[in-house]
């Protein structure tokens, strides 16, 4: 089995929509399956650490899940048109990893989630894909050929599955962000499965 980690920050629930949605067409493909994993918020000061376990949610991300993982989606809200800190202090912890080469070759996808359509989508997927770059991981994004590409009206772009959640965050994900948000889970794990094919 390939093991597809789709790994995500997200405070107000949109990005989590989006990371199920990018699993369900992860295991879409015969012999995926998605392994959904989050990573914990951080604050300037800390007082008390996390629980080991959320409260809702998937589980927290180990490293173990990075080794194991055949291909990854990584996924977080924007914050100024950049990914959200929970999710680069993670990534910034990855230098072993980065080392070893643990990703290095491995298929990776990205998404997010923002408030407003012109909220920084685009840029908050290339910098999610920059430390995937320096992983040496191999990026797919979406292609035109999916035709919800050319004609949504909300989120969506050829870097990655987006959501536009809307100024009080109560948009509801559209037709065209799940079904390109499942074309991008189907397009990593097939990229997956041909590069573990000898």
């Amino acid at each position: 089995m390939l093991d597809i980690l789709v790994l995500y920050y997200s405070r107000h629930g949109h990005t989590a929509l989006l990371a199920r949605l990018i699993a369900r067409g992860i295991e879409e493909v015969p012999g995926a399956v998605a392994r959904l994993r989050q990573v914990p918020p951080v604050a300037p000061v800390t007082e008390v650490a996390q629980p080991p376990v959320p409260e809702d949610g998937a589980p927290y991300a180990t490293r173990d899940d990075l080794a194991q993982c055949s291909g990854l989606a990584l996924g977080s809200p924007t914050r100024f048109g950049n990914m959200a800190a929970p999710l680069k202090y993670f990534l910034d912890g990855t230098a072993a990893e980065w080392v070893s080469g643990t990703l290095a070759g491995k298929p990776a996808a990205v998404f997010t989630s923002t408030t407003t359509m012109h909220g920084g989508q685009e840029s908050t997927l290339l910098s999610m894909a920059l430390p995937l770059l320096h992983h040496g991981m191999l990026l797919v994004g979406i292609p035109f050929t999916e035709p919800e590409l050319t004609t949504t009206q909300t989120g969506g772009s050829p870097y990655g599955a987006t959501h536009v959640s809307g100024p009080q965050g109560d948009r509801p994900i559209s037709e065209h962000e799940r079904t390109l948000a499942r074309a991008l889970g189907r397009r990593l794990a097939n990229a997956a499965r041909r590069l573990a094919t000898p």
